[in-house]
């Protein structure tokens, strides 16, 4: 039998072993942070203080807010630290407790993509019937099911990964810990199980964007349908934001995740990771709530102290 020394920390090699560089990158991730966190916790307190907008849409749209907080918090705030102290190791129980947590919240966000899609398709294909098919305890179901269902997701993949062994090599050609990067490191002779268990899991991503799909055809059949050109722009406004999300999200993802990885990934490699880690999360308050009539209100009232 082979010697092996068993890893007990990994080593995230991250965007450049330029120090000026990494400066730059702790930098610029700071910045999206802080625009993340400072936009979707208006959101958060938006949606709360202002009971005109205690409705289904913006129900969805804070718990898309506290997700998206907890999502770039996975990663981005590790990868500045370690930019900014010139640390790359990450301990094996912090690498597995990242891979949970990163593959929690990336289930709970296409969970909740398709739950939002679904209360537009209601709201505009059905709206008589809204307000008894969206009520207060259906929505209560559906945002508990997202929740529930990412966090066992992000419990299957953990612990699937983590009963492999990892032996010898414990460099992650990525800036955080992902489970194509881990499968790599693997020194198991099988890894068909976690192989079929993310064949499974891109299905039922894939399943979820076709549910979208189908729901945004008959949203755009029926707008198209209705007579006046402003009711039809406030529908178009409310669904072309939620589909550049999906598109973003979806499409990065797949390719990142689709693609198998290397032992040296290319810097095209890398962006692709960035974009569906730290750009959904940044852009939501601007492309979903902040450029929402309704959203600027509300702030208004906020700042002016005249909540209803």
């Amino acid at each position: 039998m082979a010697n092996h020394t068993f890893v007990m920390e990994f080593f995230l090699l991250g965007f450049s072993e330029v120090r000026e560089l990494q400066l730059v990158h702790a930098a610029l991730f700071l910045l999206v942070y802080l625009a993340a966190l400072l936009g979707n916790l208006l959101i958060v307190a938006i949606t709360v203080l202002d009971r005109r907008l205690h409705t289904p849409m913006y129900f969805f749209l804070r718990h898309l807010s506290i997700l998206d907080l907890c999502y770039i918090s996975v990663t981005v705030p590790h990868s500045i630290h370690n930019s900014l102290t010139d640390r790359r190791s990450i301990s094996f129980l912090g690498c597995a407790a990242q891979l949970y947590f990163f593959a929690c919240f990336a289930s709970l966000e296409i969970a909740l993509l398709t739950v939002m899609s679904y209360d537009r398709y209601v709201a505009i294909c059905h709206p008589l019937r809204y307000d008894i098919i969206m009520d207060g305890g259906a929505c209560g179901k559906m945002a508990a099911t997202s929740w529930l269902s990412g966090a066992l997701s992000g419990l299957v993949h953990t612990v699937n990964i983590f009963l492999l062994p990892f032996c010898d090599s414990n460099v992650i050609h990525q800036y955080f810990c992902d489970i194509p990067q881990l499968l790599t490191l693997s020194c198991s002779p099988s890894i068909v199980p976690e192989l079929v268990l993310i064949g499974v899991s891109i299905m039922l991503d894939f399943g979820c964007f076709l549910f979208m799909g189908v729901s945004y055809f008959h949203i755009l059949s029926t707008v198209l349908r209705i007579p006046s050109v402003q009711a039809r722009t406030k529908a178009f406004s409310t669904c072309l934001p939620h589909l550049a999300v999906i598109a973003i999200f979806f499409s990065c993802g797949f390719i990142a995740h689709l693609k198998m990885p290397s032992d040296s990934p290319s810097v095209l490699d890398l962006l692709v990771s960035v974009f569906y880690t730290v750009l959904p999360p940044a852009l939501n308050p601007l492309i979903y709530s902040l450029r929402n009539k309704d959203m600027k209100a509300a702030l208004g009232r906020v700042l002016k102290g005249k909540l209803p």
